[in-house]
């Protein structure tokens, strides 16, 4: 039995240390685990949160203006190691494989990029975007 026990607390040790890397599930868990999933929303309806909300609506905004750093930043990465690929090898595995690991770190450097110039880490971006889901919760049940 002993080993049971061992095991049992390895399981909850392995558990709390999952559980702490990953705090940041606790802001999303109410409109994770539903049911019913939430509607999709459009761009109008966003455009309509950030004028409604004075506090979080232009973090949101900024935060949506940060994926366009992330999109070119994955296309120049992308299109830049594929073509040098491709120049240098002929292979058109090792350029698919360029394609895919370009766009990755290009993003990555674009997410950098988006974080300094548009000052990301002076903002809290999730609590914007859990409010947003909490006022597209309210709306799409009739409440707003």
């Amino acid at each position: 039995m002993a080993t049971a026990e061992g095991e049992q607390s390895v399981w909850q040790g392995f558990k709390g240390f999952v559980s702490e890397r990953f705090r940041i599930l606790d802001s999303y868990r109410p409109y994770i685990r539903r049911d019913t999933p939430l509607p999709s929303w459009s761009d109008a309806d966003v455009q309509e949160f950030i004028a409604s909300d004075p506090v979080h609506g232009p973090v949101l905004k900024t935060t949506r203006n940060a994926v366009k750093f992330l999109a070119l930043g994955g296309v120049v990465g992308a299109v830049s190691t594929a073509s040098f690929a491709w120049k240098y090898s002929k292979s058109p595995h090792g350029a698919a494989l360029a394609l895919g690991a370009g766009a990755v770190f290009g993003m990555s450097f674009g997410q950098e990029i988006a974080n300094h110039s548009l000052q990301l880490y002076k903002l809290d971006t999730m609590a914007a975007q859990a409010k947003y889901m909490e006022w597209w919760q309210k709306k799409s049940e009739g409440r707003y």
